[in-house]
């Protein structure tokens, strides 16, 4: 098995710029970040995505990623801010070890458009399908 990258950031923190520690989680700026202020939010406990973490671990990492995005909107005041999840290969993750990008975003950064261009006509047929089939899987519509 590969040695985690984040695994080692979490028991070194100078291998990184840290921005933040908590009991649970580590902020720091990836290697190569994608805009100003890319900051990466690792849970210290190595999972390989949110789906082998509980409830309470991915609050524990939620509330870490709006305290570093609070201070981050404070001090760069950017135009918007994305906040990434990537899990598995074809989501784009290539770090296996839960994660959260932060992105500060400014109109003609780096990064460009985020979503692909709209495409018309829906099918709405199979969409009620899809809500149906979610909602009988233990979903609720909130009606």
């Amino acid at each position: 098995m590969e040695p985690c990258a984040f695994c080692a950031v979490v028991a070194d923190p100078d291998r990184a710029r840290v921005v933040h520690e908590d009991a649970d989680t580590v902020a720091f700026f990836p290697l190569t970040p994608a805009t100003w202020g890319h900051t990466l939010v690792v849970p210290r406990a190595h999972s390989a995505d949110l789906w082998e973490m509980t409830g309470a671990e991915v609050g524990r990492l939620m509330d870490a990623v709006l305290t570093v995005g609070v201070i981050l909107r404070s001090v760069l005041a950017p135009e918007g801010m994305n906040v990434i999840n990537s899990a598995g290969r074809a989501a784009t993750q290539t770090v296996f070890h839960t994660h959260v990008h932060l992105l500060p975003r400014h109109s003609g950064d780096a990064m460009g458009d985020f979503w692909p261009p709209r495409r018309a006509p829906r099918d709405e047929a199979a969409l009620d399908g899809l809500a149906e089939r979610l909602r009988a899987a233990g979903l609720s519509s909130g009606r």
